[in-house]
């Protein structure tokens, strides 16, 4: 057995053409038309994961909105069964970007007080600008 001067068998009379075989050329001809096929068909998919990921982010807000405003309501019971009013400490329990949005309204129902906060929820996809509010309430008895 015989070697040549690269460490590979040599194979004695099987000898390949230069230009490689038929087979080799017609692989290379198929698979060389197919070059940037994946990046067009990512580029195409990528308006779509987007949209998806904008959606996620959305569901998330609408949550932390509802969040707020359940905060926003605890905070304003608890002021207005202290007798110091709700709206104040309902817009300083909210994030100050979401502040602009929430309004507040307590009832008194005799030995307790209601408050119902609602937070307009902000949108980050685009031409959607409407999700509407997100409303909690919380009672608490009042101090005497």
């Amino acid at each position: 057995m015989s070697y040549d001067g690269r460490g590979r068998r040599d194979r004695g009379s099987v000898r390949e053409s230069p230009r490689g075989s038929e087979s080799n050329r017609g692989r290379r001809r198929a698979t060389g038309g197919d070059c940037g096929q994946v990046a067009l068909e990512y580029l195409g998919f990528l308006p779509i994961l987007l949209l998806a990921a904008l959606g996620a982010v959305q569901l998330g807000l609408i949550a932390y909105t509802a969040q707020q405003a359940g905060t926003a309501a605890r905070a304003g019971a608890r002021s207005a069964s202290l007798d110091q009013g709700a709206d104040g400490a309902c817009r300083n329990a909210v994030s100050p970007w979401l502040a602009d949005g929430t309004s507040c309204t307590s009832a008194s129902l005799g030995d307790e007080v209601r408050v119902t906060s609602s937070i307009t929820i902000p949108s980050v996809i685009p031409g959607i600008g409407d999700f509407g509010r997100a409303s909690k309430t919380a009672t608490m008895p009042v101090d005497h």
